[in-house]
């Protein structure tokens, strides 16, 4: 597991506010939705990209070969990224690229105040994300698209009422 880095100057920023700590970064590249298995054979192909995992349609209409790709993980060199599709199909109109810069943390509400008192603007409320995990996205003032989201937790392991002595 990745250590997480304090990203300030000890415990406490220099407003006196307690400091965020993130404990991972993690580049996202942003596909329309078709063609997200074609984008991952390419980076295997181009850079020798091994994929990592991947998340597929749930509902696989009748005339598809394989489930459709919604996202993948991929190494490349030490680093993992993500491929993931659009949510929407205007986001990418014009065959522009998107990215989503991702960042972990275990207080995403300490870092999203953070971020908006710094200039970020929010993109929509935090939300839950697979029932462990919560995320939100915000735009920085440059136009970048950042995901802030919480380290998923393990769940509590089952503790017998077996126990030999």
């Amino acid at each position: 597991m990745a250590e997480a880095q304090n990203n300030g100057d000890g415990a406490e920023n220099n407003d006196g506010a307690k400091a965020v700590t993130f404990s991972a970064f993690k580049p996202e590249l942003v596909v329309d939705f078709p063609k997200a298995v074609d984008a991952m054979a390419f980076y295997k192909a181009a850079f020798g990209a091994v994929e990592v995992s991947r998340v597929t349609e749930s509902k696989r209409k009748a005339d598809q070969e394989i489930p459709a790709v919604l996202a993948a993980q991929l190494k490349l060199c030490s680093s993992i990224f993500s491929l993931t599709v659009s949510a929407d199909d205007s986001s990418l109109a014009n065959n522009e690229s998107a990215v989503a810069l991702t960042l972990e943390t275990d207080d995403i509400d300490g870092a999203v105040a953070k971020a908006t008192t710094a200039g970020a603007v929010l993109e929509g409320l935090i939300s839950d994300v697979q029932g462990n995990t919560r995320s939100v996205k915000l735009k920085d003032p440059y136009g970048y698209l950042w995901i802030i989201g919480s380290v998923a937790k393990a769940p509590p392991a089952a503790v017998s009422d077996n126990v030999e002595a």
